[in-house]
């Protein structure tokens, strides 16, 4: 009976996963978020399979490859979470060597480890554990750092269901699978497994279906259209839209060093939400700092195009317009102008002398 349940539970969380993957696939596999979704998805639909009983010793190659699958997909998670909500995330080559370095440590231990019984197969699921619930930590570390920034209501609430709720269940599993083996206790946990699982998944994808697409997966922000927009918005919001650009354009509040969301609309008088609301849908940004960041390169583009400060060093001209260091200013420079400032400088002054 217990192994009945089991089955249906992984079979059921497995077509619904593959679902998933299948409409990701069709409609956000353009973008990093979308086709890391794809992967998580299909690698929790391995780590589904690998629930049922199926898995118990001895493993056969494809048992195995499932099993290294499903273990590399923490790197996965990790990796899904930094696109979703880091819009500035850029997925590289290298990005795949922690996922390799995981799926072939899982191989060993389940094709040569465990076979071989020359050591407690315990001993390398431990260390599998301890790396998987670090790179778990990573992605709930970074999804809380960039919390404060987010911009994006539905994005900041789905942080809670997709991270926390999927890093409490890697946590859970990471911990479960060690220490169970063999006997009618690994039945009860692997079936106790599955159905933890199967409710994540329902969860999440039930989440999915009623947070808009766009709040999700960005494919470029459109400050345009939102001041199109702006025109339909109500007194109370033109006013507050009024204000903001007033502290931004007369005071220069985004040099002041530590500013944040709150502080802002501390000084503002109006709710954090609302001028989270404001900026995002207004004035089509996705992330604070991005949006400080925006005007702190306004006003230095200014200042390394005026012939009267051809003299003044970039670093003077970062710390006045707000940054803290020349390093992130030449970063974020660089990233909306694709050039550096020092090149930037250079074709102003020939575009004066021309």
């Amino acid at each position: 009976m217990l192994s009945q349940i089991n089955l249906a539970l992984s079979a059921g969380t497995t077509t619904l996963l593959l679902l998933q993957a299948a409409l990701l696939f069709r409609d956000f596999r353009a973008v990093a978020a979308g086709r890391l979704a794809i992967v998580f998805a299909l690698g929790a639909a391995a780590h589904a399979l690998t629930t049922t009983s199926e898995f118990a010793p001895p493993l056969t190659s494809w048992h195995a490859a499932l099993i290294a699958v499903s273990t590399g997909n923490v790197v996965v998670f990790w990796l899904f979470a930094r696109a979703l909500f880091d819009d500035a995330f850029n997925l590289r080559p290298w990005h795949a060597a922690p996922w390799a370095a995981m799926v072939a440590l899982s191989l060993v231990n389940c094709l040569v480890l465990v076979p071989a019984q020359t050591l407690d197969p315990r001993i390398c699921a431990i260390a599998i554990t301890v790396v998987s619930l670090g790179f778990v930590a990573l992605a709930v570390s970074q999804t809380i750092a960039s919390w404060s920034t987010d911009l994006v209501e539905e994005r900041r609430r789905l942080r809670v269901l997709v991270v926390v709720v999927a890093a409490a269940y890697a946590a859970f599993n990471a911990f479960l699978q060690p220490f169970v083996s063999g006997g009618g206790a690994a039945g009860v946990a692997s079936t106790v497994d599955a159905a933890v699982l199967a409710a994540v998944v329902i969860a999440i994808a039930y989440s999915l279906t009623r947070i808009k697409d766009e709040a999700i997966f960005a494919y470029v922000q459109r400050p345009a259209a939102a001041a199109a927009a702006s025109s339909e918005q109500n007194a109370l919001d033109r006013k507050l839209l009024d204000a903001l650009k007033r502290l931004m354009a007369d005071e220069r509040i985004y040099r002041h060093e530590g500013i944040t969301i709150g502080t802002l609309a501390t000084k503002l008088a109006v709710p954090e939400y609302r001028l989270r609301r404001l900026i995002n849908q207004q004035l089509g940004h996705r992330n604070f700092n991005v949006f400080l960041n925006n005007h702190r390169i306004e006003e230095a583009k200014a200042a390394l195009a005026d012939p009267t400060q051809a003299e003044v060093p970039v670093i003077t001209i970062a710390m006045d317009a707000g940054f803290q260091s020349l390093g992130p200013f030449n970063r974020a420079f660089k990233a909306i102008t694709g050039v550096t400032p020092t090149e930037y400088r250079k074709l102003s002054e020939t575009r004066l002398t021309a």
